[in-house]
């Protein structure tokens, strides 16, 4: 298993900061490592929305990842998941106010290879901190903001 977790304090309302992150349709506008990301069901972030996501893959394959919202409270808080028999990828989206009329966001992705591809999780930790560094910078643009914690 990976960890990667990032914290970016921006100058958002957090309900604003929350839009631009929840939907993982905008991936592809921050997450370098993201080829494409549409819906699949509904239009709009809610409990069970699906999103299929096309991440660049190591070497170069595109690998194809189904994230479902498992978890939501509007505006705060969003665990979206993708599960299948050769990952699981568990992403926790959540804001809170700054204090000074931003907000805190916080971006915690684990992820977990599976069957033939398991023993990848002993080199993991060292891939997904880069794609996640990677990944930092560019919630940091695309939010206005800075890193707080990492």
């Amino acid at each position: 298993m990976a960890r990667y977790s990032v914290t970016v304090a921006n100058p958002l309302a957090p309900e604003v900061a929350f839009a631009k992150v929840a939907d993982l349709s905008l991936l592809t506008e921050w997450d370098p490592g993201v080829a494409s990301a549409e819906y699949e069901t509904g239009e709009t972030v809610a409990l069970g929305t699906v999103w299929k996501v096309i991440v660049k893959g190591i070497g170069g394959a595109p690998i194809q990842l189904r994230y479902e919202v498992t978890e939501l409270e509007p505006d705060t808080r969003m665990v979206a998941v993708a599960d299948d028999s050769t990952l699981r990828s568990h992403d926790i989206i959540s804001v809170e106010p700054d204090g000074e009329g931003g907000s805190l966001l916080t971006y915690d992705a684990e992820l977990t290879m599976r069957g033939l591809f398991s023993p990848i999780n002993l080199v993991l930790p060292l891939v997904f901190d880069k794609i996640g560094d990677k990944a930092a910078a560019g919630l940091v643009d695309h939010l206005g903001g800075r890193i707080v914690e990492q």
